[in-house]
């Protein structure tokens, strides 16, 4: 495996291009494309997106991650930053996206996030965005202590596949919330839930789990999801 740095141009964007890191796997299996964004509070450097990036790529996902424009200050400047508003949020991955169809045409292309990553992901592919699938590393359905405020009013609108990957002790998702949105959802969706995980998904001690084993586990569902969802023609296999 090995990865290469990526600049993201962007029409306004004055301190730079936005840059990301894609990660190649040694063997192309044909496997989709994954395009990985972060969460609100952390970069693509942060240990949970580096390291899940590089477990996909040893599955043979070829994985572009990449800082949105706030992040990217915080990294070159070294100050906390509230993320962007959506607008902005969505044009640079809009650029990320195409980065990444440029890189690799053809080719079956899975936008995936943790947290408003994936939030951002769904809201760009019920607009139109191009895309095969989506992967949802917790999906924010609502703010905390506020299941009232659900965000899944755009669910109606997303047609391609769908794993989510939940929880059991999410703050910003309760399950039943979720099982009950995803009836409303337009395409095929799978749901997994994560036992004793928080939305970060670290877990409590006396769960008797590692972050390492639960981190394993969700790889291991997108690998056989994808592998179920989008099956890889005979020719292409080795």
């Amino acid at each position: 495996m090995t990865h290469e740095p990526v600049e993201i141009p962007l029409d306004h964007n004055p301190p730079g291009p936005i840059r990301g890191w894609l990660h190649l796997p040694d063997k192309d299996a044909g496997r989709a494309v994954i395009l990985l964004a972060h969460g609100a509070g952390v970069g693509m450097e942060s240990p949970f997106i580096a390291e899940t990036a590089a477990d996909l790529c040893v599955e043979g996902f070829p994985v572009l991650r990449f800082n949105y424009a706030y992040a990217q200050r915080m990294l070159d400047e070294g100050k906390r930053r509230p993320p962007d508003r959506r607008p902005l949020l969505e044009a640079v991955h809009r650029r990320a996206a195409a980065t990444l169809r440029a890189r690799f045409p053809g080719r079956r292309l899975l936008l995936a996030g943790k947290s408003m990553g994936g939030r951002m992901s769904s809201y760009l592919v019920a607009a139109g965005e191009p895309a095969d699938g989506l992967v949802f590393f917790g999906y924010p359905l609502h703010p905390p202590k506020r299941p009232d405020r659900l965000r899944s009013e755009h669910f109606g609108d997303l047609e391609v596949p769908a794993l989510f990957l939940q929880g059991t002790r999410d703050a910003l998702c309760e399950l039943d919330l979720l099982r009950d949105a995803l009836t409303h959802y337009a395409g095929p969706a799978h749901l997994h839930v994560v036992e004793a995980a928080d939305h970060g998904f670290a877990v409590l001690k006396r769960s008797g789990r590692t972050c390492a084993e639960v981190r394993s586990e969700m790889i291991s569902q997108v690998v056989c999801w994808e592998a179920e969802t989008f099956p890889i023609p005979a020719e292409r296999k080795d």
